[in-house]
Parts: structure tokens; sequence; C-alpha cells
């Protein structure tokens, strides 16, 4: 017999461990990092991963955590991110994470351990029904019952979570299973699915649409936020001259600092921005779907809308569209263009002043020299020093709006908000993701007290792993997007104060460095020392939010719709 065959056959009759098969799949998937904290569960699938020499195991020091870091990979990858937990108490940690990353639109795998399933030496001592748990988070959620089926199942889950829309899919894989062995190596190759072209004759009844419009609005959303869409929008763009704004979640997607930029949908209503929308007829949405909190602008008779996706809308009270394209979202946008002549009709006169007022407007107190910091310093001062394709990643907060609102983004993925499940505790572990996945550039997670302390323990995991990243952390003592809401609403403070550690010496004790601002005109330098140095550092910032209700509450209603 030929010695090829013989080598063949030799392999085929090989028997392999079902964790080892596992981690060979994840191998064939171009997984980098696994995330995670390892159970007694886990123990064979974790020596798979320590005989791996593809594949990283970060450690951190809580699932929540982790699943936040796997589901960024996702993200800023499109290549589903992988988080891994023991069972019960462990995957029950996960639950935030994996709606985080399912309602973002996030690529996630997990993988959760499990006691023996076809044996019980310690009855249901931490057993909870993981499956039942994760089925209403996840685009599926299924349980490894052999080693043989290990591959396909692999397979299908990458498959699954990186289909449009993107989402988390669920892995239970047995302590008996794992370590159960199955003759033969059957890892399942990845393939590559084309997606569909948008109805031509729906792109000519969207072109008529557009043509006929008088003033036509272009909205970039999430979906928009893909490789090969940001190319085919700025020829849209460009070549028709119709003006764009963006939700929170589509910063970046075209650079923002072009003239169209109207800006983005910090708020639901009543800022300049809605200005524009009002009197806009048509809306061309790219990108947008009612998972993330939209722009209230769309519901149904309020103008004309063509919806622009992978998949069709969902439609309901406050998104009602009139014509859908749907396909891959950078062909549609293509064949539109093809498609669609500039029009006479076309007049953009208001819209240019709104974007004059806006420009004005979030430039106003840019260079406050009050302390604590005004928040619209605070913005200016982070942009002057982060890099054009420089990643800031944030939490969700008060500042967030102040971010989205007056934070230009000049390339795709450097402002990493969420605006789906809207969680606080991602902008920590949501940064040491990031720089784990572009060492090269300058990574700043933009933290409230009250976010940062619900996951302040992985600056150990940030120092451990040797990271060049910067923490500035806000400080108001208390839950201030609330605060304002309340404030808002003519309710008196109650129940969302509280006192916080010395960040400083809190930083100090991981081994980072500590650095406090106690004059508004140290910020930037802080900043820029802090990003040159190298090392994990922390910066506390205090903040003056008493500009929310005045800017974001009041002044909007009363002038911005008079320019």
């Amino acid at each position: 017999m030929h010695t090829t065959d013989t080598v063949r056959e030799a392999a085929a009759a090989r028997s392999w461990k079902a964790s080892d098969l596992f981690v060979r799949s994840l191998e064939e998937e171009g997984v980098r990092f696994v995330f995670g904290i390892a159970g007694e569960e886990n123990l064979d699938f974790l020596e798979s991963l320590r005989k791996s020499g593809k594949i990283r195991f970060v450690v951190t020091r809580h699932e929540q955590a982790a699943a936040f870091m796997a589901a960024t990979c996702g993200r800023l990858t499109g290549r589903a991110g992988v988080v891994l937990s023991t069972l019960g108490p462990g995957a029950a940690n996960l639950v935030t994470g994996v709606a985080y990353a399912q309602l973002g639109g996030m690529p996630l795998v997990v993988i959760t351990g499990q006691k023996p399933i076809k044996k019980s030496k310690q009855g249901l001592f931490q057993i909870v029904n993981v499956i039942g748990m994760m089925s209403p988070l996840t685009k599926a959620s299924h349980l490894v019952t052999s080693a043989a089926m290990v591959p396909s199942l692999v397979r299908r889950a990458f498959k699954l979570a990186e289909e449009e829309r993107p989402g988390a899919v669920h892995l239970e894989l047995p302590e008996d299973v794992a370590s159960e062995t199955t003759a033969g190596e059957r890892v399942l190759a990845r393939t590559v699915v084309r997606r569909p072209a948008p109805d031509p004759k729906a792109v000519d009844d969207a072109a008529r649409l557009v043509e006929r419009s008088r003033r036509p609005l272009i909205l970039i959303a999430a979906a928009a936020n893909r490789k090969l869409v940001r190319r085919q929008l700025s020829e849209l763009i460009e070549g028709t001259g119709i003006p764009f704004f963006t939700t929170q979640m589509g910063k970046g997607v075209i650079s923002e600092d072009s003239p169209l930029w109207l800006g983005t949908a910090a708020l639901t209503e009543g800022d300049y921005l809605h200005c524009a929308i009002d009197r806009a007829d048509l809306i061309i949405s790219i990108g947008h779907d009612v998972t993330e909190k939209p722009p209230a602008i769309m519901g149904h008779g309020a103008r004309k809308v063509i919806h622009i996706n992978f998949y069709s809308a969902v439609v309901d009270d406050v998104y009602c569209p009139t014509i859908e394209l749907v396909g891959d979202i950078s062909h549609s946008i293509y064949a539109l263009r093809r498609r669609l002549r500039v029009s006479p009709r076309w007049d953009f006169a208001y819209f240019r002043k709104i974007i004059d007022h806006m420009r004005l407007q979030i430039g106003e107190r840019a260079d406050d020299g009050s302390f604590p910091v005004k928040p619209q310093r605070l913005v200016a001062d982070l942009r002057s020093v982060v890099p054009r394709d420089g990643i800031v990643t944030l939490d969700n907060g008060v500042y967030k709006i102040w971010m989205a609102r007056n934070y230009p983004a000049y390339e795709r993925n450097t402002v990493l908000l969420d605006n789906a499940l809207a969680t606080m505790g991602a902008g920590l572990p949501s940064a040491i993701a990031a720089k784990l996945v572009h060492p090269e550039r300058a990574v700043v997670a933009l933290c409230g007290d009250g976010g940062f302390m619900m996951n302040s323990q992985e600056m150990e995991t940030a120092v451990r792993l040797g990271l060049d990243l910067t923490v500035l952390v806000v400080n108001d003592n208390g839950y201030g997007m609330v605060k304002w809401k309340q404030q808002a609403m003519g309710l008196e403070n109650f129940g969302l104060d509280y006192t916080n550690p010395d960040f400083v010496r809190y930083a100090e004790s991981y081994g980072a460095r500590g650095h406090r601002v106690e004059r508004t005109e140290d910020l930037a330098g802080i900043l820029r020392e802090c990003m040159g140095s190298g090392g994990v550092h922390l910066v506390e910032c205090p903040v003056d939010y008493s500009e929310n209700h005045r800017v974001l509450t009041e002044e909007l209603r009363a002038k911005t719709c008079l320019v």
C-alpha cells in the first residue's frame, strides 16, 4: 500500500477526544481568543486549549466581563467571539453579556460546561436549566450529547452567529461528553456564502421615490457598520449630495468631518437634528432595525421611508417603511446609486443651516475652564488627543449622550457604545478586547463611576495582559443618567447617590498608574501623557452635569428650529 494511503488510514482510525475536536474546530473557524473562567466541568476543554498553538485563553475576573470582551471581538472583526464558563453560577453570570451581543448584533459563541449527563454523582448540585436560560437570549441554544456531534454543531454555531442579523449562539458541553472519544478527525471547513442582491423592481421603485422627493435624508445605523459598506455609501453620498445623519451605533461609517454630516441621533427627540428630520419628506434608512433605540421619526404616516438592510423590516409603531431593499447592503446601495439620478427638485438649503447651527452648538463650551469639568470640554479634550483611528469604548450613562452628540468619529468602529441593550459595565472589558484585536491602535475606555465599578476588577486583567490602555472615569458620585431624567420629570433627587473609593489608589492596587484631574486645563495633557507612556492608566475626572438639563432638555426645544 502507498505510504500516503497508510498515513490517511491511520489518521482516520485515530480516536479524538471531544474537547480536542472542539478546539480543533475553533481553530478552523479562525478563533484567536477564548475569554472566560473555567470550572471543574471544563477541565478537559481547558487542557485542549492549553495544547492549542493558535488560541489564547484570556482568564477574566468575572464571566459577564468575559462575554463583553468576546462580543466586542465579534463586533470589531465580524467573526464570532468566544466565551467560556462553567455550569450554574458561571453560566448565569454570562446573561447580561450574552444579551448585549444579541441585541447589539455582535456575533458570539457561548460555551458552558455541565455535569455529566449519562450518570450523576452529585444530584442536582449547581444544576440550572442553562439551555432554557439561554434560549430566549440567543439565536440558538444546543446541548452537545456526543463527541461525534462536535464538528457539525461548532460549524453551525459560528455560521448562525455570523449570519445577518448577527448574534449569540450557545453550546453546552457536559463533562462526560467532553472526555469521550470518537474515531476520525472530521473538522468542518468554513464556507463563504454570498448574500442575495435586492429585487431590481424594488430598486427602481426606490430610485423613483428618491428622485421625486424634495428633502431626502440618509440615515446610517448599526448594520451599515460592515467592512464593504463604507465605499458604496461614500459614493452614494458624495455623488448625490444628500445629507446624512447616524444613529449612535452607526457613528463613523462615514467620516463625520464630512460637510454633509447632520449629526448623531443622541436624543430621541428635541435636538437640532430633529429639526432637519421634521422637514425631510423621505428617509433612506440604511442598516436600521428597531432593536437599536431609534429617533422617533419613522412611525406610520410620519414620512416616507426606504428600508435598506440584510433582512426585511420589523414593523412597529416607530418604524414603518414604504419600500424595502432586502439583500446585501453594499450591493443594494450600489444598485440604487447606478439607477439614481440627481434631481433638480432636491432642496437642501434648510439642512445646510442646521449643519452650520449644529457645529456651532456642539462647539459651545468646548473651551470652558470651570471645574469640575463640563461634559462639552471633556468630549472636546478627548477628541483632541485620540488619533483618528483610535478607539473609545463606553459604558452606558449620560456621558454616552454627550459623546454620541459632540464627538465626531472618523473611522468605523472607533466609538464602541451600546444603544440596544444599553447596559452599564461594558466599557472597560470592551477596551481590553479592542486592544487585543488592534494592539497597534490607541484605546481609551470612557466609563462613568457607576459603570466602571461594575467590572472594575478587570483592571487586573488589563495589567496581567500587559496592555497599553487608558481608562477615563468620569466621577459624579451618582447614577447621572437617571438623575437627569428624574430632574426632567420635576421629581426630588432620591435614591441615586453613592460614594466612591479613591480611584487613584484603587488603580495602583492593581499595578496600574492612577491620575486625578484637579484642574480642567490639565485634562488633555494627562490623557496625552497616559496614551504616550505605555501600560495601564486610570484617570479620574470630576464632571459637572449641571449642563444636562439646560442643553439636553430646555434650550434645544426652545431655539434649535428657529434657524
